[in-house]
C-alpha cells in the first residue's frame, strides 16, 4: 500500500485560470549539432502533468536546466529544441522565452492565456540558479500564481528553481510525475515488503556505499555486481589481476562486508577478458581463484546468475541500481540482461534506479513489465541512501 503523503500534489489545488510556473526535467541529450534531441523521455515523462494543468484551464510556464552551461549563455545548450518537441508531442504551440527572468519574459508570462504554454530558456544561464539566489528565486516566482515542481531528477539540488521559489509563492505543489517517483521509492525506504532484494552494480563502490549501508539495514538480501565486485574481492585478498579497483575503498569494502554477513551476496564466478575490448579473448572463472595479470573481470558469470535469479524470484520488492558488468559490449551483457528479464519475470513489486539500470531493461525489452523506472538517476541513490531531497522538502515532503 501506498503511504499518504505528507505534501501537496497538484490534485489538491484549483488551476482554473492560474499561472503555473512548472519546473521539468528537460534536460535531455542533445547531438553534437545542439539542436536535434537524441531522447525525448524526459520530455514526455513531464506530459502527463503538463496535459492535466492545462485541461484544468491554467496558463503554463515551464522551466528547466540543460548541460552544464556555467552560469553563462551557451547557445549549444538552448532549450528551443526541447519547446519545439515538446508542441509536437502535445499538438499546440509553445512558445520559446529569450531568458527565464527579465522585463521581456515577464511580459511574454503576463500575456499567457489559459491553455497556452511558455518554456523559459535555461535556468543554468544564471549562476544565480545554482547559488539558490533569493532575489532570483523571487524573480521566478513573480511570474506565477502557483508552483509545481514535476523534476524529480533535480529534487536533491538546493537551487532556485527547485528550492528557494517555493518560500515566495502562495501555493506549491508536486507534479504527478514527482508524486509517482516519491511514491514508489517510499516503499523501498518506508516499511518495506518482505522479502526485499536490492541489486546494486556499477563501476565504483565510493558512489554507492550509502546505498548498500542503507540496503543492509532494510533489504534481506544486497547482490552485488559490475566492476566494484573487484574492490569487494581484493578486499578478501583475491588477486584480480587487471579489474577496476579502488585502492583506497579496501577497508571500507573490508567493513561493508562484516556489516552485511549473511546480507551481502557477491559474485561466485565471472568472465574475465584479456582486454577491454569487444574482440578480447574471454574465458568464465571462480571468483575465489586469481585472474591472470593483464586480464579484468567485466561480467558475473552464470553461477552467480543463477544464484541472483532465485534471490529476485523469491522476493516481494526489487530495487535495481547498476548493470551487472559492461552490458555495453555483447560478450558482458549476459549478467545484466539475464538480471533484467529475472525482475521482469517476478511478481515483485521492482524499482529500476535509473541510469544505466534504466538503460539495462530498455536493452533487455522489459521496461513494460517493471513497476517503476526511475527518471533522476541521482535524486534516486540519495533518496534510497536515507538522505532528505530538498526539493521534496520544500514541499513540505520528506
Amino acid at each position: 500500500m501506498v503511504a499518504e503523503m505528507p505534501y501537496k500534489t497538484i490534485d489538491d489545488l484549483n488551476l482554473a485560470g492560474r499561472k503555473v510556473f512548472m519546473r521539468v526535467d528537460f534536460n535531455v541529450p542533445l547531438a553534437e549539432d545542439g539542436t536535434t534531441i537524441t531522447s525525448d523521455t524526459r520530455i514526455r515523462a513531464a506530459v502527463p502533468t503538463i496535459q492535466a494543468v492545462l485541461d484544468r484551464g491554467a496558463s503554463l510556464i515551464l522551466a528547466s536546466h540543460l548541460g552544464r552551461p556555467k552560469g553563462k549563455p551557451n547557445p549549444k545548450m538552448s532549450l528551443a529544441p526541447a519547446s519545439q518537441r515538446l508542441s509536437e508531442i502535445l499538438g499546440i504551440p509553445v512558445q520559446q522565452a529569450p531568458d527565464c527572468v527579465g522585463p521581456e519574459v515577464e511580459a511574454m508570462a503576463a500575456a499567457l492565456q489559459p491553455g497556452q504554454v511558455l518554456l523559459l530558456e535555461n535556468l543554468r544561464f544564471h549562476a544565480e540558479e545554482e547559488a539558490n539566489d533569493e532575489a532570483f528565486a523571487k524573480q521566478l516566482a513573480g511570474l506565477c500564481d502557483v508552483y509545481v515542481n514535476d523534476a524529480f531528477g533535480a529534487a536533491h539540488r538546493a537551487h532556485a528553481s527547485t528550492e528557494g521559489i517555493v518560500k515566495y509563492v502562495s501555493e506549491a505543489a508536486a507534479g504527478l510525475l514527482m508524486k509517482k517517483e516519491l511514491e514508489y521509492l517510499a516503499m523501498a525506504v518506508s516499511n518495506p515488503q518482505h522479502p526485499y532484494v536490492a541489486i546494486v552494480g556499477g563501476a565504483k563502490i565510493s558512489g554507492k556505499i550509502d546505498v548498500i549501508e542503507n540496503f543492509l539495514k532494510l533489504a534481506d538480501k544486497v547482490l552485488i555486481g559490475g566492476a566494484m565486485t573487484y574492490t569487494f574481492l581484493k578486499a578478501k585478498g583475491v588477486d584480480v589481476g587487471g579489474s577496476l579497483v579502488e585502492e583506497e575503498k579496501l577497508d571500507l569494502a573490508k567493513e561493508t562486508m562484516a556489516k552485511g554477513e549473511g546480507k551481502l551476496l557477491l559474485p561466485v564466478d565471472q568472465v574475465i577478458a584479456s582486454a577491454f575490448s569487444v574482440d578480447a579473448e574471454t574465458k568464465t572463472t571462480a571468483t575465489t581463484e586469481a585472474i591472470p595479470a593483464g586480464w579484468m573481470g567485466l561480467d558475473i558469470g552464470p553461477e552467480t546468475i543463477e544464484l541472483y535469479r532465485k534471490e529476485i524470484a523469491a522476493a516481494k520488492l526489487i530495487v535495481w541500481n547498476g548493470p551487472m558488468g559492461v552490458f555495453e559490449m555483447e560478450p558482458f551483457a549476459a549478467g545484466t540482461l539475464a538480471v533484467a528479464h529475472a525482475v521482469a519475470e517476478s511478481d515483485a513489486v521492482s524499482i529500476i534506479g535509473g541510469g544505466d539500470s534504466e538503460k539495462a531493461v530498455k536493452k533487455a525489452g522489459v521496461t513494460k513489465q517493471v513497476s517503476h523506472v526511475s527518471t533522476g538517476g541521482g535524486a534516486s541513490l540519495e533518496f534510497l541512501a536515507g538522505s532528505q531531497l530538498p526539493g521534496v522538502v520544500a514541499l513540505g515532503g520528506y
